[in-house]
């Protein structure tokens, strides 16, 4: 009983604090929750609800009497840490299939999604999920005196322009399958002083976020690499330039930056063997310390150029954290199953509700889905070459569970906030019976 009370009594708190609401975000919280449709709590919607959608299908499943096949509930650790849970499933499944002499036809993952309108946006099937990649640059200039800043180059002033050349970039938007893909944004830009001093920095390390809809790995690095020569050429430019107009001719102009790959790097630290086992022992230390995959990049890759015996000004181009591959529904036998269930369930879903339940191709977040779907993963070791971390930090084998793969979650507004809250109409009387009637489908057919 005291259980049952605690929703309540936490939208009343909310309530009281929302009683002056000054935001657009908190106007809209206090409307939603004076509404009786919404349900707040931290998490709820991200993702308790949508496993409680999968137990709740679970529940009905076992129900019927005479039911085809079964239906396996997983849940793991979210991809926020990187879908360890994930990865580890598609690990073991060769193992727990041969165990328990079953054959896995289609997977629904369960991922909630954010609508600040009037849900017609949150109420979405998913035929496949967004790849990521995390895209590094490793800036190396030659530090000078502030007095003397033309005896050297500023890495952290390269950095900004590299920054400035690559951000929402469409050079590097993935356009496939006639789908408008997100331009690629700076997650972090850093100089790598450790206190003020009036010396320019001697590095610096940018991070990116780009997306992908299919476009492969090796093609989205090459045109990341163009991207970056040319904005280190322009930036060279700019510079003679503008020292030409203090000094005249009088000092050599500014280099050009070297772009060099970390895969490239790597190897060439890694030819003299006291420095591989250097770089072993140190990736070992950064692992174990728990620092976040990038820090573990930007870490070994300083390292590995001290190494190298390479000088600035330079700027080595890798990747810093684990990939996730773009996954959509395959057009073979299974997928389509799995297409023609969903369409069917879903058509009963709306004639029973009547409200429209749109089809997507792609779940615009990253998703387990990666890892459970039927992705691309041949690029994997190209991307591992060049990310520093991949054996110490990353980890992960390559292997996918290639199951045609689908997402059915449920929708809301603000998670990840103190004001998340999950829209209850759709989550407990729409989405459970949408689960269930797409899983059974699939099976059916398969009988």
């Amino acid at each position: 009983a005291a259980l049952a009370t605690e929703p309540e009594a936490l939208k009343a708190a909310l309530l009281a604090r929302l009683a002056d609401p000054v935001t657009p975000a908190e106007h809209r919280a206090k409307a939603d929750l004076e509404s009786g449709d919404f349900l707040p709590g931290r998490g709820l919607l991200d993702m308790k609800s949508g496993l409680a959608v999968g137990l709740a299908a679970l529940e009905a499943f076992a129900a019927v009497p005479e039911r085809t096949g079964n239906l396996l509930f997983v849940a793991v650790p979210d991809e926020e840490v990187n879908s360890v849970g994930a990865r580890a499933l598609a690990d073991a499944l060769p193992q727990l299939q041969a165990d328990h002499d079953i054959d896995l036809v289609a997977a629904i993952n369960l991922d909630a999604i954010a609508d600040d309108g009037d849900g017609s946006h949150g109420r979405a099937i998913a035929l496949g999920s967004v790849g990521k990649l995390l895209l590094t640059a490793f800036v190396v200039g030659q530090p000078s005196h502030a007095c003397y800043p033309f005896s050297g180059v500023n890495a952290g002033a390269l950095g900004a322009a590299l920054a400035q050349e690559l951000e929402w970039n469409p050079a590097l938007a993935d356009t496939a399958q006639a789908q408008a893909g997100m331009p690629p944004t700076l997650l972090s830009i850093r100089d790598g002083k450790a206190g003020y001093d009036v010396t320019t920095p001697e590095t610096a390390f940018l991070i990116w976020n780009v997306l992908s809809l299919g476009r492969g790995a090796e093609e989205t690095f090459a045109s990341f690499r163009a991207l970056v020569d040319t904005a280190a050429e322009r930036f060279a430019e700019k510079l003679t330039e503008r020292q030409r107009v203090v000094m005249g001719d009088a000092i050599p102009s500014p280099q050009k930056a070297l772009v060099i790959e970390a895969a490239t790097l790597l190897g060439l630290a890694k030819s003299d063997a006291a420095n591989r086992a250097a770089l072993e022992t140190l990736a070992g230390r950064l692992a174990s310390e728990g620092h976040s995959l990038p820090e573990q990049c930007r870490q070994l890759t300083e390292a590995a150029w001290r190494c190298s015996g390479l000088r600035g000004p330079a700027v080595v181009v890798g990747m810093g954290s684990l990939p996730y591959p773009a996954v959509a529904l395959g057009d073979d036998p299974q997928g389509a199953r799995l297409r023609e269930a969903l369409e069917a369930a879903r058509n009963r879903a709306v004639l029973r509700t009547g409200q429209p339940i749109r089809i997507e191709p792609f779940f615009q977040g990253i998703s387990d889905m990666s890892f459970l779907g039927q992705a691309q993963v041949a690029d994997v070791p190209f991307i591992a070459a060049n990310t520093p971390a991949w054996t110490s930090g990353v980890r992960w084998s390559g292997q996918v569970c290639h199951l045609p793969t689908i997402n059915i979650g449920p929708w809301g507004r603000d998670y990840h906030t103190p004001l998340e809250r999950l829209y209850t109409p759709y989550a407990f009387d729409v989405l459970p019976g949408l689960v269930l009637e797409t899983a059974m489908g699939v099976l059916e057919q398969k009988r």
